[in-house]
């Protein structure tokens, strides 16, 4: 499995892109279905937390929200130009909220949880005595 470490930025471009691109596939093979877009969520938003750096764990939680709007776009099925597409995906975020708060939820715990192992590993590391070096009495 690839373990690449994207900034905050490029976590919420992965994020982006990806949900747009299944919500393009979503449409064409599955015609919208909002329960497999939301499913597909779920993946998106837990390798956006394990795959941000560590100086930029905050951002996964912020990008996810970011991303599942940009991905419902084409699942949304609006109507009548720009403002009938607008208030359809307006209708989709509110109608298909679960799904954006579970995804929120994943990015949300999996970036707490390396952020208190990260703390945890700098604070060992800290506590050690320097080579060479007797430790304080």
């Amino acid at each position: 499995m690839p373990h690449p470490r994207l900034t905050g930025l490029g976590a919420g471009l992965f994020a982006s892109a990806v949900m747009l691109v299944l919500g393009l596939l979503d449409r064409l093979l599955f015609d919208g279905s909002p329960v497999v877009f939301g499913i597909l969520f779920l993946p998106v938003s837990a390798l956006t937390a394990l795959w941000v750096r560590p100086a930029d764990l905050v951002t996964a939680p912020i990008s996810v929200p970011i991303a599942f709007a940009v991905g419902v776009v084409p699942i949304a099925g609006g109507s009548g130009g720009f403002g009938g597409q607008a208030m359809a995906v307006v209708t989709a975020l509110a109608v298909h909220a679960g799904w954006l708060y579970g995804g929120t939820l994943v990015a949300g715990l999996i970036s707490s949880v390396r952020k208190v192992r990260d703390m945890g590993r700098r604070q060992r590391a800290g506590a050690r005595p320097l080579p060479g070096r007797r430790p304080a009495p």
